[in-house]
């Protein structure tokens, strides 16, 4: 079992910066793939960023390429992601997620956070 747990969301301008993180529990943190997913209001979850348990490997959706970037820290049990740029089409609640391989799919996902608000204001 994993319990996931983001912090670092927040109101930001658009063109403003947000760093938020997800700190995992137990001893296995390395052995995950981690990702980050978003949903708006209204609308379904939606993949954002992943990376490989050794963070050698990314994948990101197109919308924020460029702008977000994944990165983990294995000895403190933490996966970041760095918002850049930001747009008022960012706002949505941020859900990170830990599981065997790096996909797009929300249910190929085992663990979930419980979310971060980001909200960027025009």
């Amino acid at each position: 079992q994993v319990q996931l747990v983001e912090s670092g969301g927040g109101l930001v301008q658009a063109g403003g910066s947000l760093r938020l993180s997800c700190t995992a529990s137990g001893r296995t943190f390395s052995s995950y793939a981690m990702g980050w997913f978003r949903q708006a209001p209204g609308k379904e979850r939606k993949f954002v960023a992943a990376l490989n348990g050794s963070g050698s490997s990314t994948l990101y959706t197109d919308s924020v390429k460029g702008r977000f970037t994944i990165s983990r820290d294995n000895a403190k049990n933490t996966v970041y992601l760095q918002m850049n740029s930001l747009k008022p089409e960012d706002t949505a609640v941020y859900y990170c997620a830990a599981g065997r391989f790096v996909v797009v799919a929300t249910t190929s996902w085992n663990y979930w956070g419980q979310g971060t608000q980001v909200t960027v204001s025009s």
